[in-house]
């Protein structure tokens, strides 16, 4: 950090403290909110990311968390803007989407449950809710309006039973789903993998999505390291990585190459009757042709 503050930070402190000090008093609370009145003293009233390294490292994850949270708000919107464009599923796995909901409802309540800071769990809720959606679109676009129904059912009594009511499900229960939570992020990508793979294209799928899905993935490691000490979210977290590694891939690999169609079976081909060849039986066979022209006789 010592390059960074002596080039960049040191000579702009002139021009940046006028600006810290009109900061309001509100914003000023955030901070201190976010970093510690320490950390905050350090990094925006002395502008040194030398003088605790531990603080500069806290912002930078704050900073990342904060982020990830903004951007998660709008994460699926391109995925969902492009299945109501296409009126298609083609390409998208309804199951990869509805484990991937199930991980991200347990994750959310064993981070509020126990209390960890909302910029290292926040966007949980909004993927969630867009996941939803998604899935919900995928199904009706496949016909199937009763299955679409039936899952948004599940989705809210699963968020009753692990949010709303805690009775249903204790704390020792929700350490359990937790550990399960990880397995489960990690299912949910393999279903969409292989069907690229068996499509031999990402179809409907977003590339705009699969790509922040990897920045954001590996951004929460550092996060979590950071701000979280708990090995359960940590291990979902990498492993969630290494398989958005492989989508990110298969995004590259199939780049506008479109979707395998669906193979229609043939219509049999109508059987041609021939036609009846009118036969006289009282008649008898006509002479084959001699060959020679028939010569006429004259009169005398």
């Amino acid at each position: 950090m010592e390059p960074l503050q002596n080039s960049v930070i040191g000579p702009l402190q002139p021009y940046l403290r006028p600006v810290v000090s009109s900061l309001p008093e509100p914003v000023h609370d955030a901070i201190i909110s976010l970093i510690g009145s320490t950390c905050h003293n350090a990094l925006v009233v002395d502008l040194d990311v030398t003088k605790d390294p531990a603080c500069t490292s806290l912002a930078i994850s704050k900073a990342l968390g904060i982020a990830i949270v903004g951007a998660s708000a709008i994460v699926k919107v391109p995925q969902i803007l492009k299945l109501i464009g296409s009126r298609s599923s083609a390409g998208v796995s309804f199951v990869s989407y509805a484990l991937e909901t199930a991980s991200l409802l347990i994750t959310l309540s064993y981070s509020v449950r126990n209390q960890f800071p909302f910029s290292t769990f926040g966007e949980t809720a909004l993927i969630a809710v867009q996941d939803v959606v998604v899935g919900v679109l995928v199904l009706t676009f496949a016909d199937r309006s009763t299955a679409a129904a039936a899952f948004i059912a599940v989705v809210a009594a699963s968020v009753y039973a692990l949010l709303f009511n805690q009775n249903l499900v204790d704390a020792q229960t929700m350490s359990v789903l937790q550990a399960g939570a990880g397995a489960l992020s990690v299912a949910s990508k393999l279903p969409q993998i292989l069907t690229i793979w068996r499509e031999g294209g990402t179809g409907q799928l977003s590339a705009f999505a699969v790509f922040n899905y990897l920045a954001g993935s590996l951004s929460r490691i550092f996060t979590t390291i950071q701000e979280v000490d708990d090995k359960l979210i940590l291990y979902g977290f990498i492993a969630g990585f290494t398989l958005n590694v492989i989508l990110a891939a298969q995004m590259l690999y199939y780049w506008k190459t479109p979707t395998k169609p669906k193979k229609e079976k043939a219509a049999p081909k109508p059987v041609q009757k021939k036609a009846p060849v009118a036969q006289n039986s009282s008649a008898s066979p006509s002479p084959k042709p001699s060959g020679k022209t028939p010569t006429t006789r004259r009169r005398g």
